[in-house]
């Protein structure tokens, strides 16, 4: 959206990507979870058709549910496309690094180098699945939200660890497919940034499901050595091993910020995060003049005294 904004406003703009156009939000974010999550829906549907006068029956077909899923961000990136296409936006493939100010070195995939210039640099790298030092992310037996997205069989059981959006989504749409879910979570209740009553009434919803929900909870070790995994967790009333095919790590989300040149401008940071100013701006000054010979306003607008910047009345 900031490369498309900046294009209508008259800036040559690119857009570099390491990977798919749209985001982590498009593609693994929101717009697949609601994918999955209407599936799951559907699939709450047809077990209480009756509730509703209607005869259904159906198994999930958890292959198609996934693919289905895939092809909704699927389709959204290609809108992405086009839309940058539209408003003359070049894309550039590859991982960006500043290396000096106003200039980047984008390496493609195939390793290939390029240095792309421009007055002025916005960062939005996107973030990733936070991890835990006693949960480590393997990608097949702990798993963060991509991987649970992708899994290429619906889990018999499942440990989701941490209640936020990502977790409490995950184990809904686990649980309507099957899969028998319970989620840790080391403070006293259930998505616990929400308010007080929504957390209640969720908690409340959630075990009449059939979802097991363990509050005031720490998972101190996983045990991957078997053919699932072991959990240990910690309460208020002494230790408890939780077995399950998998465990999902949602313990929040951390900041794409390693390497891409950050500490070669100077630009500070503050744990894992870039600091900036109410604008929006990093430590480092950037000027946006807003025109480079200004001119009194036309008044055609109604207003009596301004400037002009491409034919706009500011």
């Amino acid at each position: 959206m900031a490369a498309i904004r900046a294009s209508q406003l008259g800036f040559k703009t690119a857009v570099i990507e390491k990977e798919s156009l749209g985001g982590i939000c498009l593609n693994w974010g929101c717009i697949p979870t609601k994918a999955l999550l209407k599936s799951a829906q559907v699939n709450e549907y047809i077990k209480h058709s009756k509730d509703f006068g209607i005869e259904a029956s159906g198994t999930p077909d958890f292959d198609a549910i996934i693919k289905r899923s895939r092809g909704v961000a699927g389709k959204m990136s290609k809108g992405v496309q086009f839309l940058l296409k539209k408003n003359k936006i070049d894309v550039i493939m590859g991982f960006g690094k500043l290396v000096s100010k106003g200039k980047l070195e984008v390496t493609a995939q195939d390793g290939n180098k390029q240095i792309v210039e421009a007055k002025y640099i916005i960062i939005a790298t996107g973030g990733r699945s936070r991890e835990l030092p006693a949960m480590k992310i393997d990608g097949k037996k702990i798993i963060g939200y991509r991987e649970a997205m992708t899994l290429p069989e619906m889990p018999k059981t499942m440990i989701v660890v941490g209640s936020g959006a990502i977790g409490i989504e995950f184990a809904y749409f686990y649980n309507s497919m099957g899969t028998k879910v319970t989620v840790v979570e080391f403070m006293p209740r259930i998505v616990p940034l929400e308010d007080e009553d929504i957390s209640k009434e969720l908690e409340k919803q959630y075990k009449k499901y059939g979802i097991g929900i363990m509050t005031s909870s720490e998972v101190t070790a996983v045990d991957t050595s078997g053919n699932g995994v072991k959990a240990t967790v910690k309460s208020a009333s002494g230790e408890t091993v939780l077995e399950a095919d998998v465990l999902l790590s949602a313990v929040g989300v951390a900041a794409n910020i390693e390497g891409i040149g950050l500490e070669t401008l100077g630009i500070k940071t503050e744990k894992g995060k870039v600091l900036v100013d109410k604008f929006g701006q990093t430590n480092i000054p950037v000027f946006m003049p807003l025109v480079t010979a200004p001119r009194p306003c036309t008044g055609t607008c109604g207003k009596q005294e301004g400037i002009m910047r491409r034919g706009n009345c500011l």
